[in-house]
């Protein structure tokens, strides 16, 4: 092999590992990044891959969820958040109104027994799907109030994409001037009882 070969080897050799580093580093910014806060995925009494593939019901005991905390459970490989509103985030939503693209939810998918500001069954927990409705990117939770990357003392909390920066308030409702055009979804759902949410059966049907 000529040296010019090895050099051309070396340097492809290289740049793979460079872009590889470079993946990892993204990755880890993205996932543990200053402008998100961790949040659990949490366990479910799952059905079996090929039950959930099929759109089976998944049941999770939300007993441990403490005010102002946030889940995730995976229902038909998507990712559902379920957020604990404290009375406060609850009562802060009427007066975003002005700001967002959908306030009521009319134009976003949502089941029927869904309605109102508060978007859920119970005003105190929030279940959506966690892709934003521009691209299908997970936007990132965001609670603390009045973060600067987020509009200062306008902000009150809510969820962030970091794809193209979309914003959604604490009911998931769009921002006005922001890319994504509709509220994230509310995926149908119900209590099976006051610490067992059950996702994928309307609560009409129960």
């Amino acid at each position: 092999m000529s040296e010019t070969t090895e050099a051309h080897d070396a340097t492809a050799d290289g740049s793979q590992t460079r872009r590889r580093f470079l993946t990892a580093a993204t990755s880890a910014v993205g996932v543990g990044g200053v402008a998100g806060v961790a949040v659990p995925f949490l366990g479910s009494w799952n059905p079996s891959e090929k039950a959930k593939a099929a759109g089976a019901p998944v049941r999770a005991d939300i007993s441990k969820l403490e005010a102002g905390q946030m889940v995730v459970i995976e229902w038909r490989g998507k990712p559902v958040y379920v957020l604990r509103r404290t009375e406060e985030q609850v009562a802060d939503l009427a007066s975003l109104n002005d700001d967002l693209k959908d306030p009521m939810s009319e134009g976003s998918a949502q089941p029927a027994y869904i309605a109102g500001e508060g978007r859920a069954i119970n005003d105190e927990f929030l279940v959506i799907v966690g892709l934003c409705t521009h691209l299908g990117c997970a936007p990132k939770f965001r609670p603390e109030v009045g973060a600067a990357d987020l509009g200062g003392d306008e902000w009150l909390g809510g969820f962030f994409c970091p794809c193209h920066g979309s914003k959604f308030d604490l009911a998931g409702r769009v921002y006005k001037g922001v890319p994504a055009s509709a509220n994230l979804e509310v995926p149908p759902y119900t209590f099976e009882s006051d610490n067992v949410l059950v996702i994928g059966v309307d609560a009409e049907a129960v």
